[in-house]
């Protein structure tokens, strides 16, 4: 049983409330210093002009997905612009790749063709344990690729084997406040970003 079975009641304002104040400790409980060591990374690559890829599964997807949108054209910097890349988004490309080589290979298979060394792949994913993930993971440190790791619950294998990571600590089986907290990590990274580049 995790926390949400354990705060679940019928009663909607109770279990709100209940959500709400457990959001608000995950959040408390997150390392700042490993946000700021993201920051260093993303602020490296757009001064380097290295390419940021996203890739995550399922809700991981979405946010992987957003957070490019947020940090390519979200920051509203068109002379110097940070280059992302989400591995998510070409339903025709993962479904090639899924169909001809295995759900395993969708991400790999494309780091394989657009990332260069220096490049930086960011892996968004609450078990830490999705096979495409840890393929790619291993593919870019194989590559001079470095990797940053969004985790929750344990980590898994993929906050073992990143370069860099911000842990979400969750019980196991808490996608919802795993991903609420990624999504606000989004959030606040490029609400960051933006303000500091504008100081120049």
């Amino acid at each position: 049983m995790n926390n949400l079975d354990r705060l679940f009641t019928e009663d909607i304002k109770t279990f709100s409330a209940a959500y709400i104040d457990y959001l608000k400790k995950i959040l408390d409980d997150i390392d700042p210093s490993e946000i700021a060591r993201f920051v260093e990374i993303l602020l490296n690559a757009r001064k380097s002009k290295k390419t940021v890829f996203f890739i995550g599964n399922g809700g991981s997807a979405s946010t992987a997905s957003h957070f490019a949108n947020d940090l390519s054209f979200g920051c509203n910097e068109y002379e110097h612009p940070f280059q992302v890349v989400s591995l998510t988004d070409n339903v025709s490309i993962l479904t090639a790749l899924g169909n001809d080589y295995g759900y395993e290979e969708i991400f790999v298979r494309q780091l394989m063709i657009q990332g260069k060394s220096g490049d930086i792949l960011v892996g968004i994913s609450a078990s830490g344990n999705s096979d495409n993930i840890i393929n790619a993971f291993q593919y870019a440190s194989d590559h001079d690729i470095q990797t940053v790791a969004l985790t929750a619950f344990d980590g898994g294998k993929m906050k073992e084997i990143a370069d860099e990571g911000i842990h979400v600590p969750t019980d196991f089986k808490e996608y919802g406040p795993a991903e609420d907290a990624h999504m606000i990590l989004d959030h606040l990274v490029t609400a960051y970003l933006m303000r500091i580049i504008r100081l120049g």
